[in-house]
């Protein structure tokens, strides 16, 4: 069987850059978090039963919703307290039973001191939806039982309540709230409304729906938010109904996708309204992911690195106010380094080796003893922004075979071996399930170690046989990155996979000739 060429990649890989540029704002999937906040806190907003709909119809059937393993926990919290609200407001007999199961399910499916996964402000999210919910079912007293059967009285989870009352201790005692925190204005309860020190950009508060209605507060609305609830009807409207975690990712989206594809060596033509954005994004303290949130080191390293690329270099001084001395925070306060987010400011790097300012060597190269540092036993690596160890490990991979030396090459050996432990019967790899994007990051991470061995070409021809697959199904993607809760890309899934086809297209023609 013929593998996919490399000029059957560059056709879509021109399609996706030409339609990304058509749609600035970048492609989010739709978060079963966020969409159900708006059901809880904005039943008035357009798209309501949408909303409600798409809640119900996202129940999985042993009664949560959201990711596997833990995962889920914050989806299904916001799920019950979105359709507990509904069944408080009309009585609504579907959405109380899909309540109460996933009521039942927190309790029996979770342990009673609930651990949290590394994602967006889950700290004061989950105690704060616990307390909500459980505030709710007290105001229920038995009303609801002549509707749904056995709806719990209380949800007995406990999780750690000292960050969320230390937020609120703080805003007892300051009235400027923290820009890191406007993402999850949500968690902060009475101080978010209408509060003078958070600035809508463009009517978003974070670029997030939940956000904005926590700043704007219950009708009736002023003139002065109008700018805010056109942004909440835009936001909704794009999925008719359901919201996106982040709206808008203009300047990530645009830099992973031009780094996968022009990387990977396809001669794709970027309009100049891209790199203008890019270029444009980047500021005093870098780039953000997108308009109206905070700058972080790891939007910067990629953005720099889209540029180089496009033969359109910019000056990495905004890089070294995010240096701790042994890695690069991603923002200032963060909770946990991210890999990812190193490995990306050492690609950054790595492209101004050689030149005039001798501190880009010297922290490369510290950086990547600290990412090796970070590296499995086994040879993967984990991040705080991605669920599966196959994004970290091909960013971390990616980075390191940039630097010279035999322990930096060694790391990325391992990653190799670890890469091919790890493949699928189907030639696929996966967290929890083979799916494109991360075949398209094991693909490429074995690209990295040149393979000449037969087993690693016998992978990489597998792998490529189950993403030409993908391709041609137009499979869904299954959510993977870290924000409040799981989410997709769409656009920059497909540039890693058609990345992995062109990478690897010599090796296939090889494979493709011989069987002729």
């Amino acid at each position: 069987m013929s593998v996919t060429t490399f000029t059957d990649v560059r056709q879509p890989a021109q399609e996706l850059i030409d339609e990304m540029a058509a749609d600035p704002g970048g492609l989010v999937t739709p978060s079963i978090y966020e969409t159900a906040q708006l059901v809880a806190s904005a039943p008035w907003l357009d798209g309501h039963r949408g909303r409600v709909d798409f809640l119900l119809a996202q129940q999985h059937q042993d009664g949560t919703w959201g990711g596997p393993e833990l995962y889920r926990l914050l989806p299904t919290l916001s799920a019950v307290d979105a359709l507990l609200s509904v069944a408080e407001a009309d009585g609504t007999r579907r959405a109380g039973r899909a309540a109460a199961s996933g009521l039942a399910a927190l309790n029996q499916r979770f342990s009673r001191e609930a651990e949290l996964p590394d994602t967006i402000a889950v700290e004061f999210l989950a105690p704060l939806l616990i307390e909500r919910i459980n505030r709710r079912l007290a105001r229920a007293d038995g009303r609801w039982s002549a509707g749904p059967a056995g709806m719990p009285g209380r949800l007995d989870l406990v999780a750690d309540t000292r960050p969320l009352s230390q937020m609120r201790e703080y805003l007892r005692g300051h009235s400027a709230i923290p820009e890191k925190t406007w993402h999850s204005l949500e968690a902060l309860g009475a101080p978010a409304v209408r509060s003078s020190t958070v600035i809508p950009v463009g009517g978003a508060v974070g670029n997030s729906p939940a956000a904005t209605v926590a700043w704007l507060g219950d009708p009736p609305h002023t003139d002065a938010a109008r700018a805010s609830l056109d942004y909440l009807r835009q936001a909704q409207a794009r999925h008719g109904g359901p919201v996106a975690g982040s709206t808008v990712i203009t300047y990530f989206e645009q830099a992973w996708v031009v780094s996968a594809l022009s990387g990977a060596g396809l001669r794709v033509e970027v309009p100049a309204q891209v790199t203008d954005c890019l270029r444009a994004s980047l500021q005093e303290t870098g780039a953000p992911a997108g308009p109206g949130i905070p700058a972080d080191s790891d939007d910067t390293g990629a953005v720099l690195h889209a540029l180089d690329l496009a033969g359109m270099p910019e000056s990495a001084d905004c890089l070294w106010g995010y240096d701790t001395g042994r890695y690069f925070q991603c923002f200032p306060g963060e909770r946990t380094p991210s890999t990812s987010t190193n490995a990306h400011v050492l690609i950054a790097l790595a492209d101004r080796l050689g030149q005039d300012d001798p501190r880009c060597g010297q922290a490369a190269e510290r950086v990547g003893r600290w990412l090796i540092e970070q590296q499995h036993a086994d040879g993967h690596w984990m991040d705080k922004w991605h669920a599966s160890p196959y994004y970290a490990t091909i960013c971390c991979a990616a980075a390191l075979a940039r630097l010279d030396g035999p322990w930096a090459s060694a790391a990325v050996d391992d990653a190799v071996r670890w890469v091919l432990d790890t493949q699928r019967a189907d030639g696929s790899w996966g967290r929890w399930t083979g799916t494109g994007e991360e075949t398209a990051y094991a693909v490429q991470i074995l690209n990295h170690g040149a393979p000449s061995g037969p087993e690693a070409v016998e992978a990489i021809l597998r792998g490529r046989t189950f993403l030409t697959g993908q391709i041609e199904d137009d499979a869904d993607d299954l959510p993977l990155w870290h924000d409040k809760d799981l989410y997709a890309p769409p656009r920059v899934i497909r540039a890693e996979i058609l990345a992995a086809l062109a990478v690897t297209r010599h090796l296939a023609a090889v494979h493709d000739r011989a069987l002729s």
